[in-house]
């Protein structure tokens, strides 16, 4: 039996921004403007989609995403703390970063489920 979480409980906003990807979380960088964090920021939701031009994303600022994950320390399900890599992606934090529930962790693909 195969299980998606894609898209439960979101919720979204458009946010104004630059070099953003789809994908990649983000942190609020200035009023109603998103950026990519820098490893170790504390991000606030994921780009769910960005505009032709690359000056306005959608960004998912509660519910289940998947994505990226890299560091030491591979994720488990239940609550952890996650961080910006700095890649776009997350790592696992010991302290600080944003407390998440991980719902379910591919370690083939490198990728990591949870609620925002």
């Amino acid at each position: 039996m195969s299980v998606s979480y894609e898209g439960i409980g979101q919720w979204a906003a458009t946010f104004a921004c630059g070099g953003v990807r789809e994908g990649q979380v983000v942190k609020v960088s200035a009023n109603g403007t998103v950026s990519g964090c820098e490893e170790g920021d504390r991000f606030c939701g994921m780009a769910l989609a960005v505009s032709r031009d690359g000056t306005a994303c959608t960004v998912a600022l509660g519910g289940m995403v998947t994505a990226a994950y890299s560091g030491g320390t591979e994720p488990a399900a239940g609550w952890i703390n996650l961080a910006a890599d700095g890649n776009g992606g997350v790592a696992v934090v010991s302290a600080g970063g944003r407390s998440c529930l991980a719902v379910d962790v591919d370690s083939a693909a490198r990728t990591v489920t949870f609620v925002l």
